[in-house]
């Protein structure tokens, strides 16, 4: 899948759109969900065009993999979710619902979150 650079993530990182940003540097930048899903949800986002996991891990440089990931945890500890436990995802691709094509973390907490996904029936 290609970069679409008009993606809103790209367009917060232009400075297009604002966001409630908690947590900048050069490698990434964390803002509060518009749509929270936990008492505290945030999303890191890495600055640069990666549409995924995927792309990220095999496309981008080894600073920018380490500073981002530096970054999300940085960002768990500065709302002091270390002690308790927060809850990381990125989905990547259509069958894991990925709504916006530029990599992003989810981190999730401020309560007990329960089960991940839901148990297969049968």
């Amino acid at each position: 899948m290609a970069y679409d650079t008009d993606n809103i993530f790209a367009r917060i990182l232009r400075g297009e759109i604002p966001a409630k940003t908690i947590y900048e540097d050069d490698h990434a930048l964390a803002f509060h969900d518009i749509n929270p899903q936990a008492p505290i949800h945030v999303l890191v986002i890495p600055k640069g065009p990666y549409v995924s996991m995927d792309d990220f891990t095999a496309n981008a440089p080894d600073a920018l993999v380490t500073g981002f990931f530096r970054a999300v945890g940085h960002v768990a500890r500065q709302l002091d979710l270390a002690e308790g436990g927060y809850r990381i995802l990125a989905n990547h691709g259509p069958d894991s619902h990925q709504e916006v094509p530029h990599l992003h973390i989810h981190i999730f907490g401020g309560r007990r979150l329960g089960p991940m996904l839901l148990k297969p029936e049968g």
